[in-house]
């Protein structure tokens, strides 16, 4: 009989952005009958510019999509942090009533998989009410983010303290989220993958002449840093793919936006870029991105030089480090950079390697287990 796994997060399996999510369920599904149901979204997230907008129309209806059958669950509004303190009693009660909402379709998935991964996030809230309809199911904790860096509220971190009981064992990409964890979770370190065939991809290059310079993605992504590199390194172009919301502060000659790009569309931007940016905000919680920044081990492995923030270099010899907001370190930074030129990768585990240890983490003796009482010390080391 084959397997029934559902996936939980905040992504959905269609948008043209791949995360670590998106790529262990492609390889999950080459072995088992995997849904991927995708929430918190809402007419708000329209507003906000969530990178599911473009998958509105699709909503509330089941598609499947490369083997893997997919939900978007749209509300009205969907509960979020509101960052205010006094408002706090009201966003507990909608969290609770969007529990309440939940489609029968989506409880009926719950009810009949055998394998629950809930990632980092709002899926959280469900974790007690999978464990009350489905009790031999395995539930899977897939810490991607700290909660609190990725500003999920308050009542999520409650929440994932409360139900810990409830989690068969929780898979981490950095042992600096391990403390994170509840003591009595099993947690098992499982690094991110990478996909071996871009190495063997060959692609034109899509820039002209001149040093180019390329930045992936949105999270935490802090604008000021090419306010100063553009007006430091005219004669640099700085390519900046798929930053989310951005302000006029990028409207530079040297600086070049791109919307959402699909993966395999972003390879050959890395690949005859000069250097790489993980342009990351500063954030004293984030030190976790080190391992788990999915474009700076996409740089890595592909042996481009990547410029980051100091928190997220991780003493890796190819990350030039700079602190946020200072132009004179930022110089720094992009002149090593461009100094050190390529370099040979190193071993990655693939994502099919990835996802048969998420789900069997005890088969492989490759992936360790985290003792609870080492967790919190292990994670200030990392940190």
């Amino acid at each position: 009989m084959t397997d029934r796994i559902l996936i939980i997060t905040g992504h959905d399996f269609r948008s043209p952005r791949r995360t670590t999510i998106h790529f262990v369920a492609q390889e999950l599904a080459k072995a088992a009958s995997v849904r991927f149901l995708s929430v918190g979204f809402s007419y708000l997230s329209l507003l906000k510019g969530d990178p599911r907008s473009g998958l509105a129309e699709l909503a509330n209806t089941a598609s499947y999509v490369n083997g893997v059958e997919c939900y978007l669950w749209k509300t009205l509004v969907h509960p979020f942090n509101t960052k205010v303190r006094s408002l706090r009693w009201l966003e507990r009660a909608h969290f609770k009533y969007y529990k309440s909402l939940l489609p029968k379709k989506i409880a009926s998935w719950m009810g009949e998989a055998q394998t629950i991964i809930v990632e980092t996030g709002l899926g959280i809230i469900f974790i007690e009410m999978i464990r009350n309809m489905n009790p031999g199911a395995n539930i899977i904790y897939f810490a991607s983010d700290d909660l609190a860096v990725i500003g999920c509220s308050p009542y999520i971190g409650t929440e994932l303290s409360r139900v810990a009981k409830c989690v068969n064992w929780a898979r981490v990409a950095s042992p600096a989220l391990a403390g994170r964890c509840a003591p009595d979770v099993p947690v098992y370190y499982i690094p991110h993958g990478v996909d071996h065939r871009i190495i063997g991809q060959e692609e034109a290059s899509p820039y002209g002449a001149g040093i180019h310079a390329v930045s992936v993605g949105s999270m935490l992504f802090d604008e000021s840093f090419f306010v100063l590199a553009a007006d430091q390194f005219p004669e640099v172009d700085f390519h900046v793919i798929g930053p989310g919301k951005t302000s006029h502060a990028l409207s530079r000659p040297n600086i070049h936006v791109y919307g959402e790009m699909k993966f395999a569309e972003t390879v050959k931007y890395i690949k005859h870029a000069k250097f790489c940016i993980a342009p990351y905000r500063r954030n004293s919680a984030a030190a976790y991105l080190a391992d788990t920044s999915l474009k700076l081990l996409q740089y890595e492995f592909l042996g481009q030089p990547a410029v980051c923030p100091s928190f997220a270099a991780g003493g890796r010899s190819h990350r030039f480090s700079y602190e946020p907001g200072d132009a004179d370190s930022i110089a720094q930074a992009i002149q090593s950079a461009m100094r050190q030129g390529k370099h040979k990768p190193g071993h990655y585990l693939s994502w099919a390697e990835v996802a048969k240890r998420v789900v069997n983490p005890g088969a492989y003796p490759d992936t360790p287990l985290l003792p609870a009482d080492g967790r919190a010390a292990l994670a200030r080391a990392v940190a």
